[in-house]
């Protein structure tokens, strides 16, 4: 009996998130109630504060299901075994742009982060999320930057910090750009080449 009540209650959170997900893309954030997903969820408003605090709460949840790829390539980052600095660099952001352009739910949640929220009062929240996420992306591309300086024995044309803040906006940009137009090119492969040609720029030799 504590075994079913424990699956209703996560069908029912899975079912809140959804909805959350479905509206949050169709109207953004700030435009969609508590009201609103328990409706489109088919419970109530108590079932939705029951599960969740609030709607940043609501939408920090969304996105914890699915894992959006600037925080999946620093977890890439972090543990895949590669054989430099620079190597784990190329192939993080490679696992965050292949993420985006094949998996839909990945894509959908992105675009809400990305195209759909408003930093307002209620929202703080979420902005606080992404500054954890955009800080500890810029503090592991510095140092995979210094680190790929060093093993080339090179010295990089600005600082690793100006860089890493440069490699975030470019490829940030890039993602931007493909959600308002996904057929406009190839997110992978274009990824791939502009992140060549800025790495070179900072004079980094290509390694692959």
């Amino acid at each position: 009996m504590v075994r079913r009540t424990k699956e209703d209650a996560l069908a029912t959170r899975h079912r809140l998130l959804d909805a959350a997900e479905i509206l949050f893309l169709a109207k953004g954030v700030s435009h969609t109630s508590l009201q609103d997903i328990a409706r489109q969820s088919g419970t109530t408003r108590g079932a939705v504060y029951w599960h969740f605090k609030d709607k940043a709460d609501v939408f920090n949840a969304m996105v914890d299901r699915v894992t959006l790829p600037l925080e999946a390539s620093l977890e890439f980052l972090a543990h895949e075994e590669q054989a430099t600095p620079l190597a784990h660099i190329r192939s993080s952001i490679r696992q965050a742009l292949l993420r985006i352009a094949t998996d839909p739910q990945t894509r959908r949640v992105f675009e809400v982060a990305t195209l759909k929220v408003e930093y307002i009062d209620e929202l703080q929240a979420i902005r606080l999320r992404h500054l954890r996420v955009r800080n500890s992306f810029l503090e592991q591309i510095e140092n995979g930057l210094s680190a790929s300086a060093l093993n080339q024995a090179k010295i990089l044309r600005v600082p690793a910090e100006t860089a890493a803040l440069g490699l975030h906006a470019l490829i940030d940009g890039l993602i931007q750009n493909w959600l308002l137009d996904n057929a406009a090119f190839d997110l992978v492969q274009v990824g791939h080449q502009v992140l060549g040609v800025y790495l070179a720029g900072l004079g980094l030799a290509p390694e692959d």
